[in-house]
């Protein structure tokens, strides 16, 4: 196995999970199998419990794992497999230790961060269940960082332990540009490169994030201070879509540079796919205007994977996008339908706790009225069955007990393992479960399949014993698991307007997109152009 980690300085938010997803984009499209790990400083055990509003999106695995939204990038841009054994943290580590410790298992020993922290990081490092060629490892957070130095020496141990031509380190650096003085300026990352310097570690490859072109002075500047040969300094431009990155790097050479420092033969590197997708972004055949509304809009990386997958539904079908973003207490007060004019679709994404919720129940009922195709995702699809029961089975009060306890209809309410529940961390329903497709259903012309399986986030169901008299008055129910939970709704008078309880926004990628947003997308369309 070959390790390539990765690791951040100057400042955060810099694209190192998109460096880490396109470097394995390479690398795939080379002939490699490639695996992925990231691992993040926070005492938090995952982001579970996290608010949106702070660490963005919590991404879910098919195996339940809730991680960091890093992993998406992962996923959306390579083939592999990952797992709960893709993503740690110090809470997971310390954990593990102090639960060790108290049962003796040090024989007396006094725990410290070094062996024992790193060594424990090192094991994660090491531990893989894929057969994968090359390992690439993430660290959240930047350089100099206290939290994250036990993850930079057990780097610096592990690359000792199993020799240098296994090992690559690339270090990701802002380059600011200063108008006044019209001059990129390399100082921030001189620094950041001389503390890792400072720490052991000696960066192969320094990842350049600019938003004007290197010159060949800069390179070679940034060469002599920094310790890296020259063809290691790369330009990592700003760009206008994020899927531009792969083609970028691969345009800098970045795959040579890790196939010959791994010994091995430099092969061709197929990035048709991608540039395909490019060719798609790049000359759409019109735009199509999609109404986000949700709990968390101002923080575009709460709904990440959900706007990643709507660019997805975007390029399959040729258009351009344009995402408008309402939040949900926003739509209590204004006009809805001034809101949502410009539109031709409405999503309404996951969340928890009831604020906004008016506002989305508002803008529900105000395209299933107007016949606006409706994607609704976790809680979007409770919300669609709330406004249902109350609009259109005339069960006024209904709701959710997540919302109101009292409520005398709780058409969505926990199940009774969910009330015993104490913990708040990783109790939910977690990861992939199987749902039966009802067949003559907009959600089986979108699988053309009779079973599938998405990956869940939630603790609130649609109650069962609402099921009859809401299908008396046309719900649909599409999709169901075998325990006869709900899994989806639809209105089949309807032009589209589907309700998913899963979360299928994690299985789609920019060359392969998710169907049900591929069909809502082309949809939208549709009615746009009526």
């Amino acid at each position: 196995m070959k390790y390539i980690f990765v690791t951040g300085g100057v400042v955060s938010s810099l694209g190192k999970g998109l460096t880490a997803a396109s470097i394995g984009t390479l690398l795939e499209c080379s002939g490699l199998r490639v695996a992925f790990k990231k691992f993040d400083p926070y005492l938090n055990v995952d982001p579970g419990t996290m608010s949106p509003f702070q660490h963005g999106e919590v991404y879910v695995l098919d195996d339940g794992a809730e991680t960091d939204l890093d992993l998406g990038h992962y996923e959306r841009f390579t083939h592999a497999k990952l797992t709960k054994l893709s993503s740690g943290s110090s809470g997971q580590i310390y954990e593990t230790i102090l639960r060790r410790e108290r049962a003796g298992d040090y024989l007396g020993q006094t725990v410290q961060v070094i062996p024992h922290v790193t060594d424990e990081i090192r094991c994660r490092f090491a531990t893989s269940d894929t057969d994968a060629d090359v390992t690439i490892i993430e660290l959240g957070g930047t350089v100099g960082d206290m939290e994250g130095m036990p993850f930079l020496e057990a780097m610096r141990q592990f690359a000792l332990e199993i020799g240098k031509n296994n090992t690559l380190f690339v270090h990701v650096v802002l380059l600011p540009y200063v108008r006044t003085a019209d001059e990129i300026k390399t100082k921030p990352a001189q620094q950041s490169v001389a503390l890792l310097l400072g720490l052991g570690i000696y960066p192969d490859i320094l990842m350049c994030r600019t938003e004007r072109k290197m010159t060949n002075e800069i390179r070679a500047k940034l060469s002599l201070f920094c310790n890296v040969p020259i063809r290691g300094v790369v330009e990592e431009l700003d760009v206008e879509s994020i899927y531009e990155v792969p083609t970028m790097l691969h345009d800098e050479g970045v795959h040579h540079i890790v196939l010959e420092h791994f010994g091995m033969a430099s092969k061709n590197c197929d990035l048709s796919p991608w540039t395909n997708v490019l060719q798609k972004i790049r000359a759409p055949k019109k735009c199509v205007h999609i109404a986000l509304v949700g709990k968390y809009v101002e923080h575009k990386d709460a709904y990440k994977s959900v706007h990643e997958a709507l660019a997805h539904g975007a390029i399959a079908n040729g258009f351009a996008l344009e995402v408008v973003r309402i939040d949900g207490e926003m739509a209590e007060q204004e006009d809805i339908r001034g809101l949502l004019q410009e539109c031709s679709g409405v999503i309404v994404p996951g969340g928890f706790g009831n604020r906004g919720i008016e506002g989305m129940l508002r803008a529900i009922r105000y395209v299933r009225e107007q016949r606006l195709p409706f994607l609704g995702i976790c809680l979007g699809m409770q919300l669609a069955v709330i406004e249902f029961a109350r609009n259109v089975a005339t069960l006024r009060a209904a709701n959710s007990t997540e919302f109101d306890e009292t409520t005398p209809h709780p058409v969505i309410s926990l199940l009774d393992e969910q009330r015993r529940v104490v913990d708040k961390g990783g109790t939910m329903r977690l990861g992939s479960y199987e749902c039966r497709v009802l067949p003559h259903t907009h959600l089986h012309q979108a699988y053309s399949q009779e079973f599938i399986h998405e990956r869940h986030r939630h603790r609130y169901e649609f109650n069962g014993a609402y099921r009859d008299i809401l299908m008396a008055n046309g719900l649909c129910i599409s999709g169901t698991h075998e325990s006869g939970l709900v899994e989806a709704i639809e209105l089949l008078q309807h032009p589209w307007f589907v309700g998913i309880q899963a979360h299928p926004e994690f299985k789609s990628k920019p060359h392969m997109a998710h169907p049900l947003f591929r069909e809502f997308i082309r949809a939208a369309i549709r009615i746009k152009q009526v």
